[in-house]
């Protein structure tokens, strides 16, 4: 895949507001987000012919949105899939294009993820009938995310010293950006002792280590280098993409290789070495923040700190606003809204082109403070090198590598 490093670019983003109350169905919030990305392309419905989305029961199907929006498809595909699903969905969109099967694809995720169908295994949906794969997870409480995941997280600790008050660190840091982002759902930042403080979700998650549930819709949109010179922005090229990288065994990954290990250790190989870098030269990180431990493990798999150096590294300072690699400048998951992954992707295309939507009041012209404090800027002073690590759970991951030279 080396030879399509650079060839393809991500040319427009969309989204819709991060609410706990749409009040809107997720077709309507799916139309919404596609269309504010090709504005922001500048392509109108004769500019895009493929279309990509994924869901997890709870949205709406790609051709719905295409016949709202006036377009008609050479390509389209909806899959079911969690949130290693965007970087996925980017690397598929390449291979379609560079196919021939059509010139400039679509990918959306819309979820009311809040008022509808929320992720988890509470309420009703806990009272759903045990078969299957469950009857090795859910008859011993593994219902929702949260605990599927606390066992890696756990066993981190035990091996190699790591502290929840190490980790609180990602949230704090999440918290500072999103008191910079007007769109941002939680505004107010946080302390450690104000997450070591939230109580237990299941051990050893706090409530502050938790992602946030809300209802919204994102897009982003993918065509050649050859044709982005040609739109409206700088292209956010696309260096290398890892797509759905599983660990030997997903459904109970902890049978083979350490129960720490996540599938970014897999992933690294492929998305560095497509894009013929390695984790020095990434100026920015975006890590899908489910819980604060999703992106410490990540951020050790892919080769930002030594295996099981985590905790240090997330509790360093590297990861905020005017450190060496701030992570999830928009908030994340954890703070601006939970997207399934794309609201990541799209924050790093706008800071690569200097408009991360900010408090300055030229941020839309690229014209920003670097005045890191709430209700400031979190605009990164020239960035370069942007990586998306994605993840669906412990053992299946993807990643994500731009650069705007």
């Amino acid at each position: 895949m080396s030879h399509l490093s650079g060839k393809y670019a991500i040319v427009g983003v969309g989204e819709t507001d991060y609410s706990r109350g749409s009040g809107r169905s997720t077709r309507a919030l799916g139309v919404q987000a596609l269309r504010k990305a090709m504005l922001d392309a500048g392509l109108d419905r004769h500019g895009i012919d493929g279309m990509l989305s994924y869901h997890g029961g709870d949205s709406t199907d790609s051709t719905a949105i295409a016949s709202d929006l006036g377009i008609r498809l050479n390509f389209y595909m909806d899959c079911s899939g969690g949130g290693s699903s965007t970087e996925a969905l980017i690397g598929i969109a390449i291979g379609v294009i560079e196919a021939g099967m059509c010139r400039t694809v679509a990918i959306f995720r819309a979820m009311n993820g809040f008022t509808g169908v929320r992720i988890g295994g509470t309420g009703v949906r806990a009272a759903a009938s045990v078969g299957g794969g469950a009857l090795f997870t859910r008859l011993y409480g593994q219902s929702s995310a949260a605990q599927t995941f606390a066992p890696s997280f756990m066993r981190h600790m035990y091996e190699y010293g790591t502290t929840s008050e190490q980790v609180a660190h990602v949230k704090v840091a999440h918290s500072k950006h999103a008191a910079a982002n007007p769109k941002a759902l939680m505004k107010t930042p946080v302390t450690i002792d104000d997450v070591l403080n939230s109580r237990w979700i299941t051990k050893p998650l706090h409530l502050l280590d938790c992602c946030l549930e809300t209802d919204n819709a994102t897009a982003i949109i993918v065509t050649s280098m050859e044709r982005a010179r040609d739109l409206r922005h700088t292209p956010a090229r696309i260096l290398g993409v890892a797509g759905r990288v599983s660990k030997p065994r997903v459904d109970y990954h902890w049978v083979h290789g350490p129960i720490t290990r996540v599938a970014g250790y897999y992933a690294k190989d492929i998305v560095f070495g497509m894009a013929g870098i390695g984790p020095e030269e990434v100026d920015i990180t975006g890590s899908y923040d489910a819980f604060t431990f999703t992106t410490m493990l990540q951020l050790e798999e892919y080769g930002f700190c030594p295996k099981g150096e985590g905790g240090a590294y997330v509790s360093s300072g590297i990861i905020e606003l005017g450190g060496k690699r701030p992570n999830n400048t928009s908030g994340g998951h954890l703070c601006e809204g939970y997207t399934h992954g794309m609201s990541m992707v799209i924050e790093n295309v706008r800071q690569l082109r200097g408009q991360a939507d900010d408090y300055c009041p030229g941020w839309a012209e690229g014209r920003h403070s670097y005045d890191y404090r709430p209700g400031g800027c979190r605009q990164v002073r020239n960035p370069t090198i942007t990586m998306n690590l994605g993840w669906a759970n412990p053992a299946t991951g993807s990643a994500l590598i731009l650069t705007n030279t």
